[in-house]
């Protein structure tokens, strides 16, 4: 709830504390004592935007703070921690306006921005002002309304986490199926080009393997011939190396006990003379071994043609890229596979959670519709007793597919003056046929919704009598459990106050400041016979006054 409200520096304000009641504050006031004023710097607090021509001394700022307790208020102290402002049980929100129009705004005096001074102050305050049609015309706010009636809160919230995964179901299914098309546009291509390197058929490094089979082809009979000359040199010539040097050997042996150095010399030649003649027998088998083979030069050919062609196709040097290539493609083809599998799944899946949406669904419109009937006649009820005999409220319903809030769309219509041409309430041009609308709505709601404090400026307009009295005994009502404040000119309204707050004008030398006060009990009763009767009561007003308080 607003514990107090302290302005300094605004339009005519100098500087002003004011304290509220947890229960049903009333403000009264002559005709531009300054009532619409303290709304224009409460709104501040609450969010709209500046304006540099509410500083009244340029020479300082101008200054609103708002001071509030949040007990209990779980989305509130949820929201604080949320935005690391600082979440205490007591809340202060302050808006300073430069004279050049410069404006900051505070929570808990960590600096903030608009959209967040919104989004906060709306839990806290709604204020409804002429001509403002504020929540009542938004459907979330009619749909909560039937909701409250309904009983339908808990359900409607196990529907909106349903809703979510089924959501996240589908969103995953779409994100599965658009997979699936990007890859079928290319299926057949890379089904073309897994067949081609499937039928091709190669080996790990098989073309590098046969280009080197080829060269060894392309020179047969070259390498052949030197092949043959080595065998003839070392072993079949008429100076055989082999055989010079087994007989240079067999002569050296001779002398080896004659010169110590002649045995090694023997063992070396040994040596030479046994590798020399391993090598002539392996140059024979080699020589053997080559030979021209056109057929299998063809095949070669044939082989890494077809290999050439395929390496420049798809950009790569060597065999085992094209292999990697394949495997890449194989993998791809067996996704779209895999994926249908996997569409089939999650479908099966959706339909499930869908099911179970739908059932959710039906449940809820159910209840809500149940809940229309006997939500009209009441409301229809309370306007007549604020003064609105002629007006009707009328629910219009329908349901469709799952949304997030339910299967349900809501729509509140309005007919003021029993035309049976009923049009959305958010095209209702009056401000205080809204207004009264409002209060006889929230005060039949308010045991069942978390209401913030309830502002209305000016209810009053056009009622008066019975009708007046009627509207202060909702109010009262419907302060019983919350706070709210109401700022008007009818007495009866203000007999209903817990605490009653005057707004006038005083002249301060050659200015004229507007201020605030709380009124006793007595001051109360003589404000309220002017209200009456003038600023000079009669007694019967002083009297008519004095019953309104004590009852």
């Amino acid at each position: 709830m607003l514990q107090e409200l302290r302005i300094q520096n605004y339009a005519i304000i100098d500087e002003l504390t004011i304290g509220f009641d947890g229960r049903l504050n009333i403000i009264t006031g002559e005709t531009g004592a300054g009532k619409s004023i303290l709304m224009g710097a409460l709104s501040l607090i609450l969010g709209q935007r500046a304006d540099s021509g509410v500083v009244f001394n340029k020479e300082k700022k101008c200054f609103v703070e708002g001071s509030f307790h949040i007990e209990g208020k779980l989305g509130v102290l949820q929201y604080l921690e949320a935005n690391d402002l600082d979440p205490h049980q007591e809340l202060v929100i302050r808006r300073e306006i430069a004279a050049s129009g410069k404006s900051r705004a505070f929570i808990n005096d960590i600096p903030v921005n608009l959209v967040q001074l919104q989004e906060l102050t709306g839990m806290l305050v709604d204020l409804h002002q002429q001509f403002d049609t504020l929540s009542l015309g938004e459907g979330s706010f009619q749909r909560e309304v039937l909701d409250a009636l309904a009983g339908t809160h808990p359900g409607v919230e196990q529907y909106q986490a349903a809703y979510k995964n089924w959501q996240q179901t589908q969103k995953e299914l779409d994100e599965l199926k658009g997979r699936k098309q990007y890859f079928q546009r290319e299926l057949d291509f890379n089904q073309f080009l897994f067949d081609e390197l499937e039928e091709a058929a190669f080996r790990p490094d098989e073309l590098e393997q046969l280009d080197q089979e080829l060269k060894l082809l392309s020179h047969s009979e070259t390498i052949k011939a030197q092949l043959m000359r080595l065998v003839l040199m070392l072993k079949e010539g008429e100076q055989p190396v082999v055989q010079s040097l087994r007989q240079s050997l067999h002569q050296l042996s001779a002398y080896r006990e004659q010169h110590s150095g002649i045995a090694s010399l023997v063992e070396r030649l040994q040596a030479t003379q046994v590798e020399l003649a391993d090598i002539a027998d392996e140059a024979e088998d080699l020589g053997e071994k080559v030979g021209l083979d056109p057929a299998r030069q063809e095949q070669i050919n044939e082989r890494l043609s077809l290999g050439y062609k395929l390496l420049k196709k798809h950009g790569v040097q060597a065999t085992n890229d094209l292999l990697q290539i394949k495997d890449g493609l194989e993998v791809k083809l067996q996704e779209v596979l895999n994926l249908d599998d996997a569409i089939a799944r999650k479908e099966q899946e959706l339909s499930v959670i869908s099911g179970k949406l739908l059932d959710m669904g039906k449940a809820i419109s159910k209840a809500r519709k149940q809940a229309i009937s006997p939500f009209e006649k009441q409301v229809n009820d309370l306007l007549a007793q604020v003064g609105m005999p002629s007006a009707r409220i009328k629910v219009a319903f329908e349901t469709g597919d799952p949304g997030p809030d339910g299967l349900d769309t809501i729509e509140f219509l309005f007919d003021a003056n029993k035309s049976n041409q009923f049009a959305p309430i958010r095209k209702v041009a009056s401000g205080g046929e809204l207004s009264r609308l409002m209060l006889c709505i929230k005060s039949l709601v308010a045991r069942s919704m978390d209401l913030p404090t309830l502002i209305f400026d000016e209810i009053d307009t056009g009622i008066s009598g019975e009708a007046s009295k009627q509207v202060g005994l909702i109010m009262k009502d419907l302060a019983a459990n919350r706070q709210v404040i109401c700022i008007t000119h009818q007495p009866q309204i203000a007999g209903k106050a817990d605490h009653h707050l005057f707004v006038y004008k005083k002249i301060s030398g050659e200015q004229v400041r507007t201020n605030i006060r709380v009124l006793s009990q007595e001051e109360r009763i003589t404000a309220i016979a002017q209200m009456l009767s003038g600023e000079k009561p009669t007694a019967a007003a002083l009297e008519n006054a004095r019953e309104m308080v004590m009852n």
